[in-house]
C-alpha cells in the first residue's frame, strides 16, 4: 500500500516536471522565431513601404514585374509610370519595389562577386 502511494507521488512529480519543461520549450521556440524570422520581416516591411511613400514624381523605378520606368503620377494606391515615349501604365504601389537607381546599383554589386 505504501509503495502505491510512493509510486503514484513520483509518477505525479515527472508528470508535472516534463510539463513544465515542455512549455519552456515552446516558449524558447517562439523567442527564437521572432527575433530571426518574425522582427527583422516586419521590419523590413516597414522599411520598403516607408520608400513607396517617399516616391514621387521623376523617380525612376522597377515593378515587380521588373519594369523599368519614370513615375509620372502618384495617386493614393497607385502610380502612373511611364515605360516608354507615349505610353503609360497605372501600377499598384505594392508591386513597386525598388527605385531603379537602387536596383542597378545592387545587380552591379552581384556581378563583382
Amino acid at each position: 500500500m505504501l509503495n502505491l502511494i510512493f509510486l503514484q507521488a513520483v509518477e505525479g512529480a515527472a508528470t508535472q516536471g516534463s510539463q513544465w519543461s515542455f512549455w519552456i520549450m515552446m516558449i524558447l521556440i517562439f523567442v527564437v522565431f521572432y527575433f530571426f524570422m518574425i522582427r527583422p520581416q516586419t521590419k523590413k516591411q516597414k522599411e520598403l513601404q516607408a520608400q513607396r511613400e517617399a516616391m514621387k514624381k521623376g523617380d525612376k523605378v522597377v515593378t515587380a514585374g521588373g519594369i523599368y520606368g519614370e513615375i509620372k503620377e502618384v495617386q493614393d494606391t497607385t502610380f502612373i509610370i511611364t515605360i516608354a515615349k507615349d505610353v503609360t501604365i497605372k501600377v499598384s504601389k505594392d508591386s513597386v519595389f525598388a527605385d531603379a537607381t537602387d536596383a542597378a546599383q545592387a545587380v552591379a554589386k552581384d556581378e563583382k562577386k
